[in-house]
């Protein structure tokens, strides 16, 4: 029996692979560096805004404070994901816009949960500090993550209209 193995003397990769490869990478640690201050400036913005110490409560293994608290970051994190998609293919443009995308959304998304749940009357102080689980816990975490989703939609809707205007 005998086996033949075929040589590969030349692999040919386009010109210029290499430094193409090195921006995508530099272009993949700018945008996760972008993410994650966006992530901790809306963290710190949903724990500013909610009554209680939300941090410590999470902390603390307070049910609902973790419940509100996932929901708000999964929500941040829509906004973010999107602002980063619609950005410019440039990547110095592209940063630009994802951090005033995400900046802007994060505040209307802010604003939105706060106001709903003024209107709705909910207690999200109590509610987050009891050591029980409480119902009203999921209503504001589907408020949290129903916000994010319509903000992230509205980032793509005027980013796909910027870009067609450029």
């Amino acid at each position: 029996m005998t086996i033949h193995l075929a040589a590969v003397s030349n692999i040919a990769l386009p010109d210029g692979f290499g430094s193409s490869l090195g921006r995508g990478i530099g272009a993949i640690v700018l945008y996760a560096i972008v993410g994650l201050v966006l992530m901790l400036l809306g963290f710190y913005a949903i724990d500013w805004t909610t009554p209680g110490k939300l941090s410590a409560l999470v902390r603390d293994g307070r049910p609902n404070a973790v419940i509100v608290t996932a929901s708000g970051m999964l929500s941040m994190a829509f906004i973010i994901v999107v602002a980063i998609l619609f950005s410019s293919s440039d990547l110095t443009a592209g940063l630009i816009t994802s951090v005033v995308y995400g900046l802007v959304g994060i505040v209307a998304q802010v604003l939105a949960v706060r106001t709903l749940e003024w209107v709705t009357k909910l207690d999200v102080g109590a509610t987050i500090e009891e050591t029980r689980f409480a119902p009203a816990s999921v209503v504001v975490a589907a408020v949290h993550l129903a916000l994010g989703m319509i903000v992230a939609v509205a980032i793509s809707d005027f980013g796909a209209l910027i870009s067609a205007n450029t």
